[in-house]
């Protein structure tokens, strides 16, 4: 069974997590299922001259067992000790902090990239070491960044989402978000196989605007999405994000925090199904069949249950198309 899923985040991850123990894939060793990961590479950013693409890193750290579990991000057993030089020296931003351990990846990446490797062979080769079990894509080789329009003091300036993520906690209000350089950017090699192939595409609960949105805004890959059987799994739960401020990304783009309002935003011709949890039980989106149950990944055993209750919706729901 080859199963595709764009993911980005936290979420992603964890989901991710739960989808290989449901279907009992462990690194290095032969499964009959295979997963594909198209990630979201919109929040990357460099710093310090170092490229540094935290939802890759996340899905990598998470399935290769070296995440942070407390935080759900960065390297497990860290140590900040450059961070602490580079505040010496008075360098910026300030507000974003890498640590020693995580350090090494990018500089790893930063190298690679510099020498003409794309993207795509840069993760491949990352990936090697942390063997995490799944083919880990990123969405374009080309360079995306998300940025954010807002206004303060009656002036309006466009900020790297890390930075009104992060900085400013998502609190100043956004004008717009916007991902530079999506329009001419190309799905990475193998993304468009692998959807053409899936036995099923599952979304996990990531962020729809800035995750998920991000890689449906890469040319073709929303088109080629719309021929396969969708699931999506909402990252909205009574009316408020599971986790994060996905609340403040989905009001920048007028849309409601709420599960159905979150699946008429990807509409009908991309999902086919929807998972809500039981607070939203009796929500309805025109086209799109919605199945509540437990939603929140409270440990291993809920998200793989999470994850499986995705994978047979998504199945059924191809043996019923035919």
């Amino acid at each position: 069974m080859r199963i595709v899923v764009p993911a980005g985040g936290i979420g992603g991850a964890r989901f991710l997590r739960g989808l290989k123990a449901t279907l009992g894939i462990v690194a290095g060793q032969d499964s009959d299922s295979t997963i594909t990961v198209i990630g979201n590479t919109g929040d990357d950013i460099t710093l310090f001259g170092l490229r540094v693409c935290p939802d890759l890193d996340t899905v990598m750290y998470t399935l290769g067992g070296g995440i942070n579990e407390d935080q759900g991000w960065g390297r497990d057993d860290e140590s900040f000790t450059v961070k602490e030089e580079l505040l010496a020296y008075g360098m910026q931003p300030d507000w974003f902090g890498l640590g020693d351990r995580d350090v090494a990846t990018h500089i790893v990446r930063s190298q690679m990239l510099a020498a003409g490797y794309p993207l795509s062979a840069v993760t491949e080769a990352l990936c090697d070491r942390w063997r995490p079990g799944v083919r880990l894509i990123p969405m374009t080789d080309d360079q995306v960044e998300t940025h954010v329009v807002v206004e303060e003091g009656g002036k309006r300036r466009a900020l790297h989402f890390q930075e009104w993520w992060i900085r400013h906690r998502a609190a100043l209000p956004a004008l717009s978000i916007v991902g530079v350089g999506a329009d001419e950017a190309r799905p990475a090699p193998g993304v468009l196989e692998a959807i053409r192939e899936a036995d099923a595409v599952l979304l996990p609960p990531s962020n729809p605007v800035v995750s998920i949105g991000s890689i449906l805004g890469v040319a073709g890959i929303r088109e080629a999405l719309e021929q396969a059987v969708v699931v999506g799994v909402s990252p909205i739960i009574g009316d408020a994000p599971v986790r994060g401020m996905a609340d403040a990304c989905l009001t920048a783009i007028g849309v409601e925090t709420s599960a159905r309002a979150v699946a008429e935003h990807y509409g009908p011709r991309l999902l086919d199904g929807w998972l809500v949890d039981e607070a939203d039980a009796g929500a309805e989106a025109d086209g799109i069949e919605v199945v509540s149950r437990p939603l929140y990944m409270s440990g291993p055993k809920a998200t793989a249950d999470i994850a499986r209750a995705a994978l047979d919706l998504a199945l059924d729901l191809k043996e019923r198309r035919g």
